[in-house]
């Protein structure tokens, strides 16, 4: 199974390839290159901020800026506060981020069949999962710029456009986001063409098909474990 630094290595290998993606049997699990390195992206954004109040790309710029002001404090940069910045940069990530929304689609049509409890177990699971695979790497990040290229709006949907530049190339990065509770919320990531969600629904479909729902959850947990005890 990937890392995420493993797989946004892979993703800036491919790209002389046009990130021929390739999947190998069993789990993958996701660029989470927004999740992984998404925390790394907020470390330099460039772009002009306009738009309306309440616009889905301020919403995700709103984080952006609250985490730059995270990992810029000097107190949070001192020995001893390591813990506490990436505590605080996962909540703030977090407080963007719909996991429920997440967790149904990649469930597809699946998600129906399960019980209330069933869901919000799988929700639970999937969200500590995915909080544990970005946090560990927020560190980690170069020189990558992102430029917000606009907006696209329908209904309660919103796609916001943006592109992350590095020496290396350009990687199309987009977030969608869907209005809930009178606030946008991300629930999906498409990496140059590539959604997240549909990975996952692909990935999650397969091994139910050849395991079962439970034998899903203990993937996904068994591979939260292993990225606690690292």
């Amino acid at each position: 199974m990937t890392t995420i630094s493993e797989w946004m290595a892979g993703i800036q290998a491919n790209r002389n390839v046009q990130y021929r993606l390739q999947y190998s049997n069993g789990l993958r699990w996701f660029p989470v290159v927004l999740l992984g390195s998404l925390l790394g992206l907020f470390l330099s954004v460039t772009v002009a901020v306009a738009g309306e109040n309440g616009s889905a790309k301020e919403r995700v710029m709103g984080t952006v800026d609250q985490v730059m002001r995270i990992l810029s404090d000097t107190q949070l940069k001192a020995p001893g506060h390591a813990q506490e910045r990436r505590q605080l940069v996962k909540q703030s990530v977090n407080g963007l981020l719909d996991y429920e929304e997440m967790g149904k689609r990649t469930l597809g049509a699946r998600w129906q069949k399960l019980t209330v409890a069933e869901q919000e177990e799988f929700v639970s699971v999937f969200r500590q999962f995915l909080s544990n695979s970005y946090e560990s790497q927020f560190e980690a990040y170069s020189d990558e710029q992102v430029q917000y290229l606009g907006e696209r709006r329908k209904s309660r949907f919103a796609e916001v456009l943006t592109v992350l530049v590095s020496n290396k190339g350009e990687i199309p990065l987009d977030f969608r986001l869907i209005w809930k509770s009178e606030q946008w919320w991300v629930y999906d990531m498409v990496v140059d063409g590539v959604s997240m969600v549909k990975n996952y629904r692909a990935q999650f479909t397969r091994i139910i098909r050849s395991s079962s729902f439970h034998g899903l959850l203990a993937k996904l947990k068994t591979k939260t474990e292993l990225a606690l005890t690292r």
